[in-house]
């Protein structure tokens, strides 16, 4: 293995892959009702890490406001992006309705309690700008 990649914690390695790969994932509450409180922010974040570990993944960041949450996961490349978004707005859905009952049902309409949709943006490491001239520089064989 390159040296270069041992003094980088951030990158991970297995047998065939050497992988970095973060995602910045938004979810909005349904009709963008405002049911979070400070202590069901921190439920929502020990849920939603708790999923993470089961994907192999890490909930590096959370923080949200009443009416949406921000994470930042750092994941694998065998793990579907789409997959995680579906486990942790499931798992997070549920158990927040059974443990906050009365709160979240006055605010969510028809038993959901995150919208159907969300962002997922790439982020970390080089621009695309660098990443791009990196690759146009490259040394093509004559």
């Amino acid at each position: 293995m390159s040296p270069r990649w041992e003094t980088v914690p951030e990158i991970r390695r297995s047998a065939h892959v050497i992988h970095d790969l973060h995602a910045h994932l938004v979810f909005v509450t349904k009709c963008r009702g405002r049911v979070f409180t400070p202590a069901m922010l921190e439920r929502c974040e020990e849920i939603m890490r708790a999923v993470c570990v089961d994907f192999e993944a890490e909930l590096k960041e959370f923080n949200g406001e009443a009416d949406h949450v921000h994470l930042l996961v750092h994941y694998p490349p065998k793990t579907a992006l789409s997959k995680l978004v579906n486990s942790l707005k499931g798992v997070s859905s549920r158990r927040l309705r059974q443990e906050y009952t009365g709160q979240v049902n006055r605010a969510v309409i028809h038993g959901r309690f995150w919208s159907r949709s969300y962002f997922a943006g790439s982020c970390g490491g080089a621009s695309l700008t660098v990443v791009r001239q990196y690759i146009e520089n490259q040394q093509r064989p004559a």
